[in-house]
């Protein structure tokens, strides 16, 4: 144990200087803006895992080596292929640069940890043996593949390509506090927390950034689909939920409905199921619900695959619109079982 802590430590060279601190009414907006964004899924207290299993946000070990970008990066861009989207304007987000920064400087000071200075090297290992050890100790969490399953996905690509192999590794020997996320400093030898890293190091390979073209948004003409159709008549389970495949037939069938992809807009914007609008759960429903009828079925997914539908449809019931449901796999469920969905333009591929 006493040798494995020595050579770990010969990974830090110091601590880094507190990231640049905010005035009062940067800090005051910050805070708004954490509420109102992200307290759904990683709590009001940023204690993570209220909603898709999203990670603690007050965690020692990660702020402790977490350069900005750490937070910044998936907080502005999302992680593709997870439930969580871009925040950021320039891709369809509703924060500014700005805002992204001092959101991300709050979440430091919310913190109050020293940041150690770990090495930008990266880690050595033998890549067939971290993938035995993986394979051993990470599934049950992070996947098979490291797609995530009750805990962030270890193989997503943008992750890696942010995340360097020491912040990497110092999240398995230290863990995350408060969260599932137990030290394996005492489980495993140093030697094999290198080869996880290297492994899933290797996972970043071929991985190339693409910049979607933003489509123009639907107008309220545009919100009710098959505007000629037939009403749906839904049997709704607990009176809620709609499943993929009735949802399918609907559409197939040209019935009458709105859809609302409750997602944050970026994400719509890269993929979405055809005829739905952008409706995000943090949206101010005084301007959002203009032009929604309510005597059409509304049908509202995430890819939770509930958490932010049902706030948005609790929220609209609340207002009077009592024909609304969700769909229960979620967008991601309904992609899982085959069903279309638009893909926005990718710079570079579209006409």
């Amino acid at each position: 144990m006493q040798s494995s802590i020595i050579i770990a430590q010969s990974h830090e060279a110091g601590t880094l200087p507190p990231p640049r601190k905010l005035t009062e009414e940067q800090a005051k907006v910050a805070s708004s803006n954490y509420q109102k964004y992200c307290s759904l899924c990683h709590g009001a207290d940023r204690q993570g895992h209220v909603n898709d299993h999203a990670p603690s946000l007050r965690s020692k070990s990660l702020f402790e080596s977490g350069v900005p970008h750490a937070i910044l990066r998936p907080m502005s861009y999302g992680r593709k292929g997870t439930a969580m989207g871009g925040y950021l304007d320039e891709i369809g987000g509703p924060m500014t640069l700005d805002e992204t920064w001092d959101l991300t400087y709050w979440l430091f000071e919310q913190a109050g940890v020293e940041r150690l200075r770990l090495s930008t090297n990266p880690v050595h290992g033998d890549i067939k043996r971290g993938e035995q050890v993986y394979q051993k100790n990470c599934t049950t969490c992070h996947g098979i593949n490291g797609e995530g399953v009750t805990a962030p996905a270890l193989g997503n690509q943008s992750a890696l390509a942010h995340n360097t192999d020491e912040f990497i590794r110092h999240a398995i020997q230290n863990g995350r506090q408060n969260t599932p996320m137990l030290p394996y400093k005492n489980k495993l030898s140093t030697q094999d927390i290198d080869n996880i890293t290297a492994f899933l190091r290797s996972k970043a390979l071929g991985w190339k950034e693409e910049r979607t073209i933003l489509r123009e948004l639907p107008t309220p003409d545009q919100y009710v689909i098959n505007q000629d159709g037939e009403d749906p008549n839904f049997d709704l389970q607990d009176g809620m939920y709609v499943s993929s495949k009735d949802l399918y037939k609907a559409l197939s069938t040209k019935k009458k409905m709105v859809l609302l992809d409750t997602r944050v807009t970026s994400v719509w914007q890269t993929a979405h199921i055809e005829g739905s609008i952008p409706f995000p759960y943090y949206a101010d429903l005084d301007e959002t619900v203009a032009g929604i009828p309510k005597d059409v079925q509304i049908i509202a997914y995430c890819s939770c695959p509930r958490a932010a539908a049902d706030y948005t449809i609790n929220k609209l019931r609340r207002r009077g619109y009592t024909r609304t449901a969700v769909l229960w796999e979620g967008v991601f469920g309904w992609m899982n079982q085959g069903y279309p969905v638009m893909r926005g333009d990718i710079e570079g591929v579209a006409d």
